[in-house]
């Protein structure tokens, strides 16, 4: 039997499918309902433990719902879209770790702050789902010892580019922000350009693998 996942009515054009126990990717979850639904579905959005999937016109959320429990079915068997996320190469981002948290991190894991910076680059992370603000990565699968909590004073301004972790996550401010998140670098990556296509460097499902260079 698959794992338990839920699917809510979310007005009258969409669905939220939910877990919490289960570990899998967002944007797995999104790709497979995305290949499952074909043009029956005409968006789905990852979130941390959700994904919103928008029915497409002249298509009901009930006529999606079989559709979501096999793309649900799929992803957590390893099958169906979410192999072709994993088979892209990584996109690296050369980072400068000279974050005004870097040291604290380091103490709150039982690090040094060399050793941060390797656990940081030593594996790679995969971009589960995006928010907060336009191209705002959050970063899953990364060294488990990274696990912090965030800062209980956060900051009123955050310097766009600022390289950083929270809880099992880590992420780039693309712009400067209010965030209560764990400094511990900077890149000078362009996360959101409107101008590209598409504008967000590191979409949800991409393989990020950071890159550490010394101060500019």
């Amino acid at each position: 039997m698959a794992p338990v996942h839920r699917v809510l009515s979310y007005g009258d054009r969409a669905l939220l499918v939910e877990w919490a126990e289960v570990e899998v990717l967002p944007a797995h979850v999104a790709e497979a309902v995305l290949a499952g639904c074909g043009d029956r579905c005409a968006v789905a959005v990852p979130g941390a433990r959700t994904v919103l999937v928008v029915a497409s016109p002249g298509t009901t959320p009930a006529d999606l719902v079989p559709l979501l429990d096999r793309a649900w079915s799929e992803v957590v068997e390893g099958a169906g879209a979410s192999a072709a996320v994993t088979d892209d190469l990584p996109v690296e981002v050369r980072v400068v770790y000279d974050g005004e948290d870097l040291a604290a991190v380091a103490e709150h894991c039982g690090l040094t702050p060399d050793e941060v910076v390797a656990a940081h680059t030593g594996t790679s992370w995969t971009v589960g789902f995006a928010g907060f603000a336009p191209g705002f990565p959050y970063l899953v699968g990364g060294d488990p010892r990274l696990r912090v909590p965030r800062r209980s004073d956060p900051r009123p301004r955050v310097p766009a580019g600022s390289v950083a972790l929270a809880d099992d996550l880590s992420g780039i401010y693309p712009s400067a922000t209010p965030g209560g998140w764990q400094l511990i670098g900077r890149t000078e990556a362009v996360l959101w350009d409107v101008d590209r296509d598409p504008p967000a460097l590191l979409p949800p499902g991409t393989v990020v693998r950071f890159v550490a260079e010394g101060p500019a």
